[in-house]
């Protein structure tokens, strides 16, 4: 993915490395993942009966800082992590992609998503939302400073374990 020459920000770049980051999600390709990460970066995912609290003061199902994806990553990839042994097969779907604002080498984008979880023994599961992001420009791509998944369930229980990746 690169930025145009003139600097402008386009869809279509955005859209490229969204799509590059949900094929590393759906190929387990974390570590390649963490990379599209900024040094700063935040994931998020607010309860569906807040989506626009803060981390600060409302239960979040995932409100992670930069070492706590880390820890998050390690902990997923472990052989003896019984909730993803063995792993589940993923598939994104990533559409209407937005961009929201650019403000200076910072773009606010926002794009529906449905993603199925296979699972051996387990019913698929199929997470729909949307989810908002702050890119910062880095060189001819991005890095992720703001990751914020909201799931559109009214109940998470029939969800089932969310131990992968969104």
């Amino acid at each position: 993915m690169t930025v145009q020459a003139n600097g402008a920000v386009t869809r279509a770049d955005v859209e490229d490395f969204l799509f590059v980051e949900a094929e590393l999600l759906d190929n387990w390709r974390l570590k390649e993942w963490e990379e599209l990460l900024a040094d700063d970066a935040c994931y998020y995912i607010p309860p569906n009966d807040d989506l626009e609290g803060s981390h600060r003061n409302t239960l979040f199902i995932i409100a992670d800082d930069r070492e706590r994806i880390h820890q998050r990553i390690i902990r997923v990839m472990d052989p003896n992590c019984h909730a993803e042994f063995p792993k589940s097969r993923l598939s994104r779907v990533l559409g209407n992609v937005r961009i929201i604002s650019v403000e200076g080498d910072t773009v606010t984008a926002t794009f529906n998503f449905i993603a199925h979880r296979y699972r051996r023994y387990e019913r698929m599961g199929e997470y729909v939302g949307f989810g908002r992001y702050i890119l910062k420009r880095d060189g001819a791509s991005f890095k992720i400073k703001e990751r914020r998944m909201f799931l559109k369930s009214h109940e998470l229980g029939s969800l089932g374990s969310v131990s992968f990746i969104l």
